[in-house]
Parts: structure tokens; C-alpha cells; sequence
């Protein structure tokens, strides 16, 4: 059983050409033609999430770790205007994303029909290619060639797309073949396409870089979000070697090596301007996505490198404001120009692995005598956490604590930074759970949490799936960053509650435990990911005026 219409035999075909195997579907009337279509494809994996951010979210998780293009459909109206959080953060992380929405035909906009908008280049702002199709038959090979762009362009520049398609009444006639005419011709249109479409490389002279990196003392390389890369773990395992290069990751660079300085915030927090100014790097080479760290933002802004090398095969980033080149390539095709066999004399990574040592020493001390917290708590999550799990983190206060500690090398570590929002941090935790051979964890916030609670109104949870989470009654960050606390309007942007996810877990089949100290916190830690038949969530009570306190006397503390 296929769909009639012409217009949803090209997109499934186009769909099917180009390797797209899964498409969450959001339930709809008007988008019944190409329901039809990819539920009875052989090749595609079909799902249906009813929330439909919860449903882009759900799909970013899958594209995260398979680092394909995956689909998402929905009907005509505001369900469409649902995906915008997740194809904000699919364009700012890379993801590939391909948006497809069922509308009505342009007679009907505008005219008071119902469940209607203006879905057009609806997502302008923060998408990399806009098909919008017309229901005419004359028009079948523009509107092959316009699927044709917008799937090849999800694939090869890694971005969201978006394709609208108008269908007029009927909607649910069926045949029982698709149209080999109309896939001979996607077919063709596919190859043409593909083969024409190739990312324009113009990169500066390499002997004129080559000269700059090797005569500089102070070299330093900042990892921002990056997928697990062996081959390029090897890489940056040689630029240790050499002492005039120190090495900046974050816990999701996904980068694991003993010479680097992974816990930023903690190492630079208590410097003073001297230390600053001689530690200030010469060149400065950056690769990856987002970075979490304010302070190495404000670091390297306010004490400017003279070179800073971006490299990305897609897209520059000028993140510290003093960008001189970017390098339109992949880190590891460029990175290995820049290996050498002797090294130029400098102390500079010696002085900040010095450090290192120093704030990891005091790091133990303070953790050693503080109330139970939410650092405490990151203490002993992170170390129970089994050997080559996944990891994913909400946003906010989540992802800093976790940046204050050595995270076992042995895990693949995911954050949504792109647009750093808490809105669908549990759909893509759960999504990248789905596609993932061993077992995800999940730490995550209050409110991030009870914001995407739909997240688990899903029939997709793997049982292996594990959520933790931390709830400390609010938004706990708001007590850490200056501002809120020194306004009559804190509760507004703390949002104080007295939830708890226990009746959720209840309803959604999720088995339920908690703890409300350390004693307690470990012992249950200590059976937390085992098998079981359902998902499960440790919800870790803290106190918030606690936190605050422990919070702000360990940066003292590290001094």
C-alpha cells in the first residue's frame, strides 16, 4: 500500500536514495500521504512521537550518533513551528536533519482555513536549505530537483533541511505500487545531484603556517565538542610531545590523554592577570563545536593570541574575536601538517600541566571535607558510571559540574551546546540511547527534566536506559552566576518547586529510586545499572543553599 499522490512517492523515494533509513512521524491528518509512504518502505524504520519537540529532539539523538541525515514529519500548522528548538541546535552542533512538513496548498493560506500557517522558509534563520514544493503535475522534475538539493545538502554540509509539502484532499488514497516512473527519474535526478555537489575547499599556504607553528614557544589547541575519533586521538597524542603545546578539552571533546588540561574553569578560575599575561599562547588552534568554558572564552579575549587558526571542513568560527585564518578542512586531514620531529625550546606546557597537578591536589582536599551537595554527588555519580557507557548531559549547571572532574576516558560523552538549551536534552538522551550498543546514562537537572517531561512518553526506551536526576528544587545556576541574587526577583529566574519524578516514572513504566545523602546515594549507585526489564531514574535530592555555599568556596578553596 502506497500513497496516490505524486508529490509523496518522490519525497519517500528521494528519501530511500539518498540512505535515509529512519523517520519519526508526529501524528496528522494532512500529513497522511507520506505517513503512508515511509511506514510501508521497506528500508525505512518508522517511529511515532506524538510531541513533535520531543520528536525532533528524539531525531537529533539518532543523527548524534549515527552521524546520518534522519527525517521527522509532521501535519500542517503550529506542529511544524514545534521542531524550531531542535533545528536551532541541529545547526549550530552539525547534525543532519531533515525536516519535512505536510501543508496545505497556497489557495488555502490566509484565508481563514483551519490548522494553516505561513510554513514557507518558516525556519529562515537557522536552515541550510528550504524546498518548498508545488502541487502541480507539470512541475514534477523542479520538484525532484529541489528534494534532490535539500537531501544531499543535509548530508554533505550536516545541518538541518526542511521540505514542505502542500497536499490538497484527498489524502489517505492508496495504490499498490509506487510509480516506477516517478522513481526512475529520482533516480536520475539523485545521481546528477550528487555527483554535481562537492563543498569548495580554499585554504591559505601551508609552508606559510607550517613557519608560524614551529618557531612559536606558546602553542595552545582548544577541543571543543567533537565525536569520538581514534584516529584523531592519535593525532593530538603526538602534539603532547612537544613541550611548547599545551592541549584544552572539555568533557565532551571526547578527547582522553594524560598531558591536557581537561577541568578548564577549575585550572584558570583563581589566576591573577600575571599569570594570564605568561600564559598567554602565541598561536592558538581550535577545531570542534561549542565550547562550554566562560572563563577560556574570556581568557582569550581579553589576552588575544597574534595567530588563531580555526579548523572546520564546513563552517569558521571566530569565538575569541581575534581570528586570522580559517582552515576549510577536516582536523585530521590539517593537523598532521603541522607535526614535526624536533621542537622548539619552551617550558609553556610544562607550566600549565604544573598547575594541573597543583589544582587537582587541592581539588581532592576540598571534596574530601564537604557536606553532602551537588558536587558530592558528581563525585560518586561519576565514578560508578560503568566502563564504556554513554554519556549525556543536560545543560546548565549539568554539564559545568561535570566539566570539574576527570571523566573516565573510557566514555562517550554527548551535551546539546549548539544553542546550550535544557528544553530537549531528555528526548536526545533517549534517542542517542536507541542507536547506541551500550548502555546511555543520563545526568540531568530538575528543571531540564520536568520541561521535557513528554521525553518519556515514548515506546522506544531501551530498558538499559538510565536517567539521574539531580534535583535541588530550581534553577541552581542562577544562584552561581552574578545578577540574579542581587535582584527582589530571584524566584522568577530560579522558578523554586517541590516536584519530584516519581508519579512520572509511575505513569510512563520507568522504575523509580532516590537518594537523599551520600550513604545512601552509593549504596544505590552500586546496583543502578544493572539489568533490568524497564528504564530506571535515581533521583538525588540536594539543597540548594548548600550548593551554593560549596559551590562558591571550592574556586576560593583552589587558590
Amino acid at each position: 500500500m502506497y500513497p496516490k499522490k505524486e508529490l509523496a512517492q518522490i519525497i519517500v523515494t528521494a528519501c530511500s536514495q539518498f540512505k535515509i533509513d529512519t523517520v519519526v512521524i508526529s501524528p496528522g491528518s494532512r500529513n497522511a500521504p507520506l505517513t503512508i509512504g515511509f511506514s510501508n518502505h521497506p528500508a525505512i524504520k518508522t517511529m511515532s512521537i506524538v510531541d513533535e519537540r520531543c520528536a525532533a529532539f528524539f531525531a537529533l539523538g539518532i543523527a548524534q550518533q549515527t552521524q546520518k541525515p534522519v527525517a521527522i514529519l509532521c501535519s500542517s500548522g503550529s506542529a511544524l513551528l514545534n521542531y524550531y528548538p531542535a533545528i536551532a541546535e541541529a545547526y549550530y552542533s552539525q547534525i543532519p536533519l531533515v525536516v519535512i512538513s505536510a501543508d496545505r496548498p497556497k489557495h488555502l493560506i490566509d484565508i481563514g482555513d483551519g490548522q494553516t500557517i505561513r510554513q514557507e522558509n518558516v525556519f529562515d534563520n537557522h536552515i541550510l536549505f528550504s524546498a518548498n514544493l508545488i502541487e502541480i503535475e507539470k512541475e514534477k522534475e523542479f520538484n525532484m530537483n529541489l528534494v534532490a538539493e535539500a537531501l544531499q545538502t543535509a548530508t554533505s554540509k550536516k545541518g538541518p533541511i526542511h521540505i514542505n509539502v502542500p497536499f490538497d484532499e484527498p489524502l489517505y488514497e492508496t495504490v499498490d505500487e509506487m510509480d516506477m516512473l516517478i522513481a526512475n527519474k529520482v533516480e536520475q535526478t539523485y545521481n546528477e545531484v550528487v555527483a554535481s555537489f562537492d563543498v569548495v575547499k580554499e585554504n591559505s599556504e601551508l609552508e606559510k603556517l607550517q613557519q608560524i607553528w614551529n618557531t612559536a614557544a606558546k602553542k595552545m589547541i582548544v577541543v571543543g565538542t567533537n565525536y569520538p575519533d581514534e584516529a584523531l586521538q592519535a593525532v593530538l597524542n603526538e602534539f603532547e610531545k612537544d613541550p611548547s603545546v599545551i592541549i584544552l578539552t572539555e568533557t565532551t571533546s571526547n578527547i582522553a590523554a594524560e598531558d591536557t588540561i581537561n577541568s578548564i574553569d577549575q585550572l584558570i578560575f583563581p589566576f591573577r592577570e600575571e599569570q594570564f599575561k605568561e600564559l598567554q599562547p602565541e598561536v592558538l588552534i581550535t577545531f570542534g563545536g561549542m565550547v562550554v568554558s566562560k572563563k577560556i572564552k574570556q581568557f582569550l579575549r581579553a589576552y588575544q593570541p597574534e595567530n588563531h587558526w580555526h579548523i572546520d571542513a564546513l563552517k569558521s568560527m571566530n569565538t575569541y574575536h581575534c581570528l586570522s585564518e580559517y582552515i576549510n578542512a577536516s582536523p585530521l586531514d590539517f593537523l598532521p601538517n603541522l607535526l614535526q620531529d624536533g621542537f622548539v625550546a619552551s617550558d609553556y606546557q610544562q607550566k600549565w600541566l604544573s598547575i594541573k597537578e597543583k589544582r587537582a591536589q587541592k581539588h581532592k582536599e576540598y571534596l574530601s571535607q564537604i557536606d553532602f551537595s551537588d558536587l558530592k554527588a558528581f563525585e560518586a555519580i561519576l565514578k560508578s558510571i560503568p566502563n564504556n557507557s554513554q554519556l549525556q548531559l543536560s545543560n546548565s549547571s549539568i554539564v559545568r559540574y561535570a566539566q570539574l572532574f576527570d571523566v573516565n576516558d573510557t566514555l562517550k560523552v554527548f551535551c546539546n551546546r549548539g544553542t546550550s538549551g535544557i528544553d530537549g536534552s531528555t528526548s536526545t538522551a533517549i534517542g542517542a540511547a536507541l542507536v547506541e550498543e551500550n548502555q546511555t546514562v543520563f545526568i540531568t537537572g530538575d528543571l531540564s527534566f520536568f520541561y521535557d517531561s513528554n521525553a518519556l512518553w515514548n515506546m522506544y526506551v531501551p530498558a538499559n536506559f538510565r536517567i539521574i536526576l539531580i534535583n535541588n528544587s530550581g534553577g541552581g545556576i542562577f544562584r552561581f552566576i552574578p545578577g540574579p541574587k542581587s535582584t527582589n526577583a530571584l524566584d522568577y529566574f530560579e522558578t523554586p518547586h517541590q516536584l519530584t519524578a516519581a508519579h512520572l516514572c509511575e505513569m510512563y513504566q520507568f522504575e523509580y529510586v532516590k537518594a537523599t545523602d551520600l550513604k545512601e546515594l552509593i549504596q544505590t549507585l552500586d546496583t543502578f545499572y544493572e539489568v533490568s526489564n524497564q528504564p530506571k531514574v535515581l533521583e538525588v535530592f540536594t539543597d540548594k543553599e548548600v550548593n551554593e555555599k560549596v559551590l562558591k568556596e571550592y574556586f576560593n578553596f583552589l587558590k
